[in-house]
């Protein structure tokens, strides 16, 4: 299985914003953005340059890609599929990478990161309506169920993860019950409840040129 294997910090640092890629580090001042809020590399300080608007739309892709943990074969198809669908086509995009596994195990606090959600669904860790998913990519649908396996449920890290979640408040899209270790899927969030700093109108314009 094919993987990003670049650092989690640098990849931030790149983007110029938090992503979240390092779970409860991302939260406290050893955040590389804290600390260096400049590009990685020998001439990451002098990177201020103005973008074209190619590059702008590229580096916006990257971002979104690596926020959700996508390669771009799998992010090719998820923008053919919400390209495919009615309505903003941005908007279904940010939707299907909203409605992935992953990210909606992250969103209920099964992993302080969409990486560790990942995992925690690759080994099995996972149910959906009652039923054992290992696909990261699997398309939650609204009023599915999804909680941890016993198993998974007892480990500290769940519990360190789903306490701290609840702490920060959840997205209003699930509703989770952190003692039971589940959450219902209520609905695909709508686009004023994701994070504004993601342009996902230059995405369309890229995959249109």
């Amino acid at each position: 299985m094919a993987r990003n294997l670049d650092p989690k910090c640098r990849q931030c640092r790149r983007e110029g914003e938090k992503l979240f890629l390092k779970a409860e580090k991302c939260f406290t001042d050893k955040c590389a953005i804290e600390r260096r809020s400049y590009a990685p590399g020998q001439h990451g300080q002098r990177s201020g340059q103005r973008l074209s608007g190619y590059g702008e739309q590229l580096r916006e892709k990257q971002k979104i890609r690596r926020l959700y943990g996508v390669l771009e074969r799998q992010f090719r198809r998820v923008y053919a599929e919400a390209a495919r669908r009615r309505g903003q086509t941005g908007e279904n995009l940010l939707q299907l990478l909203e409605g992935r596994l992953d990210s909606v195990a992250y969103r209920m606090g099964f992993g302080g990161s969409r990486a560790e959600a990942r995992q925690i669904v690759r080994h099995n860790g996972v149910l959906v309506n009652g039923r054992r998913v290992n696909i990261p990519s699997y398309l939650v649908r609204p009023g599915d169920v999804v909680q941890l396996t016993d198993g998974a449920r007892g480990t500290l890290r769940a519990r360190a993860s789903l306490e701290a979640n609840e702490a920060r408040g959840f997205s209003p899209w699930v509703e989770v019950d952190v003692k039971a270790g589940k959450g219902t899927f209520k609905a695909y969030p709508m686009r004023d409840e994701l994070p504004p700093t993601i342009n996902e109108g230059l995405v369309v314009e890229l995959y249109s040129r």
